[in-house]
Parts: C-alpha cells; structure tokens; sequence
C-alpha cells in the first residue's frame, strides 16, 4: 500500500451481534424443531427475522460507504480475500458432509454387512446391507431411493445454463455493456428461481410418493442434509443476484469496478461446482 493510500476503518457497528442472535435462533430454534419442542418454530423464525435483518442492514451499509467513495483499493483487495476466504469455509462446510457420505457408504455400510466379520458379528449379525439403506436397524422400512435421470438431470442442466448465463454478464460488465449484463444477470436469477421451484417439487414427490423423508435412516438424513443446505445456498444466491440487478439497473457498477458482482459470481459458480458433486454422489452412484 502506498504511503498516502488510507484505509477506510467503519465506525462500531451493532449488525455482529443481531447476526449472533440470528444465528443462535436458527440454530436452537431448528434443532428444537428436530426433537419435537413446541418452541422450535418461534425460535427459528426468529432467528430467521434477525438474521435476515443483519444482512440486509449490513450491506446496505457497505454499499452507502462503497458509494460515497470511502473506499481505498486495500480495502477493495480485503474485500476479495475475505470472499476467497469465504468460498474456501463453505468449500470446508461441503467437505464435511461429504466426507460423511463417503465414510457411511465406503466404510460404515459394508463393515456392518460382513465385510469386517468382528463388527458385522457383534453389532449387527447376520445383516445384509448394500447402498442405500436406512441402515440395520431400519431394514424394514419401505423407500425408494431418489433417480438421477428425472428432475435432478433437468436441475443439473438448469444450473449448468445458469453459470453460463452469470458467466456472459460477467464478461459484458467488463466491456462496460450494462443492458447485456442486466438481460444475463436477469436470466440467471429466472433460471436459479426454476431450479428451486423444482426441488420443492422433488421434495414433495419423495416425501410422499418414494417415502423418503428425515428419518428414513442414513439414506434419507445425508440426502436431505445434503441437498437441502445447497438448496439454501441457491435461495441465498438467487436473493443476492437479485439485488446485484438492481445495483446494475441504478449504475451502480462500472467496467473497472464492480466487485459486489464480481463477489456473487463467484459465489454461483461455487454453487453450480457443489451440485455437480452432489448429483454424481447422490443422485447417480
């Protein structure tokens, strides 16, 4: 940084702990909801109000201070380091549930089944077991495992059209094309809508027609773990492109400085990526 470049320091800010209360709320309020506690739902709904309230209060304070030009380029390089940063904890919050999927089917499954005669004999004897299953204990239960070549590949396609379309208007905000970026921009926000409409219905389908639901044991836990985080992580996207919209339709972006769009490309294509690993692990194998 150069000698006469400042770095913008924000005055103190309340947002940090209406978030923490947020947070606190979605949490205790979803696992209470989990084990059947009547306060589950005032509490996640709660937490979900104050949540949203942080966000959108934060930002707008971010963009307030963006426009009236308190910002250094450090303070832009901070920005990009703390979205690189960002992507790799969601990358780290991903891995986690995967790596559990990988050890239940690789290791857990097949060491309860017979492969490893020690573990099959003195937990669960006798017991046959093969991808997917509710697991030993719930061998009884009547489900249908989700397909791969139904709605999930139209999803698939949907989403994969969705990162080229964020892709172009990516490109065109750089030649300083504003009408090109807001027709892309909006196509992909249609497109990511699209693609929540139809897990909801996929949802509904196996709910009640496949029976899978939360406590179809391993299968269902992982499958709805899964793909219902990177369902909230579409609806976030599909908000935070909305507004990026609107900042394109007010002027807001320019040819040589736009990183709110920049930041929630990057945050599309890391969606976009997670999904092609869900449907190969989830859907397809």
């Amino acid at each position: 940084m150069s000698a006469h470049e400042e770095y913008y320091v924000p005055e103190a800010s309340y947002w940090p702990i209406v978030g923490c209360f947020g947070l606190l709320g979605l949490g205790l309020g979803g696992g209470g909801y989990l084990q059947g506690m009547g306060w589950g739902i005032p509490v996640l709904l709660a937490g979900a109000v104050l949540t949203i309230a942080m966000t959108a209060g934060w930002f707008a304070d971010v963009i307030r201070e963006r426009r009236a030009g308190l910002y250094s380029p450090q303070v832009g390089r901070s920005f990009r380091w703390g979205m690189i940063w960002f992507i790799v904890s969601e990358v780290m919050f991903f891995g986690a549930f995967f790596g559990a999927l990988f050890y239940v089917r690789i290791f857990s499954v097949p060491w309860l089944g017979g492969d490893d005669p020690a573990t099959s004999r003195f937990l669960w004897d006798s017991v046959v077991l093969s991808w997917p299953t509710a697991g030993p204990g719930l061998a009884d239960l009547d489900f249908t495992p989700m397909g791969a070549w139904g709605l999930p590949a139209v999803n698939t396609l949907i989403l994969l059209t969705s990162g080229l379309t964020i892709a172009i208007a990516h490109h065109a905000i750089r030649l300083g094309q504003r009408t090109r970026v807001a027709v892309f921009l909006a196509a992909t926000v249609v497109l990511g809508v699209i693609f929540l409409g139809i897990q909801v219905y996929e949802y509904g389908h196996a709910w009640q027609d496949l029976g899978l639901r939360l406590d179809t044991g391993i299968y269902g836990s992982i499958f709805y773990l899964l793909t219902g985080f990177h369902g909230l992580h579409v609806l976030v996207g599909v908000i935070t492109l909305a507004v990026i919209l609107g900042r394109v339709l007010a002027g807001h972006f320019t040819a040589d400085n736009h990183f709110g769009f920049e930041a929630a490309a990057w945050y599309w294509h890391f969606v976009d990526v997670v999904w092609l690993g869900l449907f190969v692990f989830v859907y397809v194998l």
